[in-house]
């Protein structure tokens, strides 16, 4: 009984989505219309000999249009037999690796992966913070470089300027010591 109830409200809510909610179409059922077309269709198909063929056929023509139905007539079970046993290992491998992960069910289904959705927004905000830290250790690297690339050309000005003074230091004792063995 709560079978037929069932079946009549679905067919309510059937209705109502055909006809709309109002009552403009008035008493219309659609379980009424489609009794009628069965009707016609039975009226009709009695009195053609080639429609009574027809319904008789309709299994045939079902089973023929089935996807499946090219599949059991072109591949025989002999060679979906050779298909599977070809495949053995790779099938082999699948099973112990569901057997695996049947065996870490446990830890998926643990307290801390259920809790996980709760540290989203706390995640977020620290991948937030990682960026801004990012950006600015590019920053002290960029200053860190041009600070080397400085100090780097001072060294070689003062090491170029040490040299020069060497050079004069060099002359000027050299000059000193000629002077004093001429006298």
């Amino acid at each position: 009984m709560a079978a037929i109830a069932g079946l009549q409200d679905r067919v309510e809510m059937l209705e109502r989505r055909v006809f709309g909610a109002g009552a403009a179409r008035g008493p219309r059922k659609a379980a009424d219309g489609l009794v009628k077309v069965q009707v016609a269709l039975g009226n009709i198909a009695s009195k053609r000999e080639r429609i009574k063929i027809l319904y008789k056929k309709i299994e045939d023509l079902i089973k023929y249009l089935d996807p499946q139905y090219i599949d059991r007539m072109a591949v025989p079970d002999a060679m979906k037999l050779q298909f599977i046993l070809a495949e053995e290992q790779f099938i082999l491998s699948q099973v112990a690796l569901l057997e695996q992960v049947n065996n870490l069910q446990p830890f998926l289904d643990s307290a801390h992966i259920k809790a996980a959705p709760d540290h989203a927004a706390k995640l977020q905000r620290l991948a937030q913070i990682h960026i801004q830290q990012q950006d600015q250790c590019e920053a002290v690297t960029e200053n860190v470089r041009v600070l080397l690339e400085d100090y780097n050309k001072m060294t070689l000005l003062l090491s170029k300027q040490f040299v020069q003074w060497d050079e004069m230091l060099t002359q000027l004792e050299a000059a000193k010591q000629v002077k004093p063995m001429a006298e």
